[in-house]
């Protein structure tokens, strides 16, 4: 198989096989933890800029196939695998992980280990690096990733946005053949402003009856405000939260007007509208194994997260309720602000992939709007 190159910014090397596309990719190396799913992490656009590290050692085993995409094509740069196999075994499969890479051009590693670079990402925090299966010079790849730009700072959010608003009626799809449900009521206008949205936080909004229309980031209030929407959605997305152009006001001039739901970006731009601050943080949180502590009832919930920033809990102190934490590092996970009507979350309800433990909270936002 063709040879292939990681090198990181801080000169650490990897040597191994090509995986996917040929060429050369640049980006910041993460890691995730997830064992499944890695369709619908690659095409979440929250990987917008990144090189996803999975840390699981078999991948590809599932294939990939049209049903469990999060948007439209992959947003991830890069690919690192311990493994990937060359037969997928699934009956939804319809090409293996190496074509669909190929297909889309995404430029990826394998066989290398996996668990060592875990390990330095983890100590020496997330970095720019490379991926090249055409020059193969270390060093010159290492200069590379030293010259890249960073995620600090990068506005990425307005860039996947979309251009045009659209509206979104269409519930989860029945993959699996489970049993027919009945067709929701959709008794809600919600206006979702999409920083990077994943497709399945649209049809859970729709299942819990929601009609969604879908605006691009940089929507003003004023216009959301003249639609007379029930409640307003901030998804998530890549990038700096603070360097959002404009989101922070626009969500300012929303509170105490109409419900607020965010998740991950949409939490962050929540807090910085509120006068808060975020902040980088050393790897992130990406996998769906995060335990969560609900500080209002006690209760512990294991929750997918993809992000690398976070939510700085002194700024937001007498301006919100820290509602929820994590139980690995402390750090914010959770935001409630009672007399706005307005609620978020730094991880992710809907999974995809992941646990199903925080999937009440679209049920919680529609009886938020139902007044309940």
């Amino acid at each position: 198989m063709k040879r292939a190159v990681l090198a990181l910014a801080d000169g650490t090397t990897f040597e191994g096989r090509a995986l996917g596309a040929s060429g050369e990719t640049v980006g910041e190396v993460v890691f995730n933890t997830s064992m499944t799913g890695y369709q619908e992490i690659l095409t979440d656009p929250s990987y917008v800029g990144q090189i996803v590290t999975m840390a699981y050692p078999e991948m590809g085993n599932v294939g990939a196939n049209p049903g469990d995409q999060e948007s439209q094509k992959p947003h991830a740069v890069g690919m690192i695998v311990r493994n990937s196999s060359e037969q997928h075994s699934n009956w939804r499969a319809e090409e293996t992980l190496d074509v669909y890479l190929k297909r889309h051009g995404i430029v990826g590693i394998e066989g290398i280990d996996t668990r060592r670079l875990v390990r330095h990402v983890r100590t020496h925090g997330a970095q720019m690096g490379v991926i090249s299966t055409e020059d193969h010079s270390p060093a010159a790849l290492v200069e590379r990733a030293r010259a890249a730009r960073g995620m600090e700072g990068l506005d990425l959010a307005t860039g996947v946005s979309t251009q045009e608003p659209y509206l979104f009626t269409a519930p989860t799809p029945n993959l699996l053949g489970e049993a027919v449900r009945p067709a929701p009521e959709l008794r809600f206008d919600v206006i979702a402003y999409d920083y990077g949205l994943k497709r399945s936080m649209l049809h859970f909004l729709v299942d819990v009856g929601c009609r969604v229309k879908v605006v691009p980031a940089g929507t003003t209030a004023e216009a959301v405000l003249a639609e007379k929407p029930h409640g307003i959605f901030l998804a998530n997305g890549p990038g700096d939260p603070a360097a959002v152009k404009g989101a922070d006001k626009v969500v300012a001039a929303l509170l105490g007007k109409v419900p607020v739901f965010g998740i991950c970006l949409g939490h962050q731009i929540l807090a910085l509208a509120l006068g808060g601050r975020t902040y980088k943080m050393k790897f992130g949180h990406r996998g769906a194994n995060q335990p969560v502590k609900d500080l209002t009832t006690g209760k512990v919930e294991i929750t997918s997260q993809n992000h690398g920033f976070a939510v700085d809990d002194a700024s937001v102190k007498g301006k919100a309720l820290v509602s929820h934490i994590n139980l690995n590092d402390g750090t914010v996970e959770g935001l409630s602000i009672p007399d706005a009507r307005a609620f978020s979350v730094q991880y992710h309800p809907e999974a995809s992939p992941g646990p199903h433990d925080a999937r009440y909270l679209f049920s919680r936002f529609a009886k938020l709007m139902a007044g309940e």
